[in-house]
């Protein structure tokens, strides 16, 4: 397959959020906003591509009887950075998406990829298999964010785009998400069969 294929792959046949319904609890968790799915979406994206590329040039080094936590501390290496970097230089973001961002150690759709991709193939295609899976995640999570901003507060990206007493405050809390979330699935599904 080629490394387009592998990127396009990530993006719309297995997107971890709309296809393979990874990942719920920081799409659900962070999407209160546009800018806090893009922030945590382009946070996950950058640590998959990473540890994909790692972890694909160590797999034949990696006993299988340790692959599992071996994996968790590769993706530890790059979260931790990472986080370091959130709060210096964007520390609204990262007050904003708080413990998610640690949290991408034990994500399942990274994880999930480390196994199920990155072990079994060279480094390049695991680094398209990474970044394309975050985009999609990264494409997800905003659009999530910007739906749920619009109905809950009339803005997106903050820009005002309704007046904001049309907005329901259900959509910026927890119950709005699982609506959003759930309505934007059965599009996307109804989307694919045609």
């Amino acid at each position: 397959m080629s490394n387009i294929k592998i990127l396009l792959n990530g993006i719309i046949r297995e997107n971890p959020i709309f296809v393979l319904l990874l990942g719920m609890c920081p799409t659900l968790g962070t999407t209160s906003s546009a800018i806090n799915g893009m922030g945590m979406g382009l946070a996950t994206t950058f640590v998959l591509s990473c540890t994909n590329m790692v972890i694909s040039a160590l797999k034949n080094l990696i006993p299988n009887a340790v692959r599992i936590p071996c994996y968790v501390v590769i993706i530890a290496t790059f979260v931790t950075p990472l986080q370091m970097c959130m709060e210096a230089f964007l520390p609204s973001l990262y007050q904003s998406l708080g413990l998610f961002i640690p949290l991408i150690v034990v994500n399942c759709i990274v994880l999930g990829r480390a196994e199920a991709f990155a072990g079994k193939n060279g480094v390049i295609p695991s680094g398209f298999d990474g970044l394309g899976i975050g985009l999609g995640f990264t494409l997800a999570l905003t659009l999530l964010g910007a739906i749920r901003e619009l109905l809950g507060t009339g803005k997106i990206f903050g820009l005002s785009c309704m007046p904001e007493e049309y907005g329901s405050l259900i959509f910026v809390l927890a119950p709005g998400a699982f609506i959003a979330l759930g309505f934007l699935i059965a599009i996307i599904n109804k989307i694919r069969k045609v």
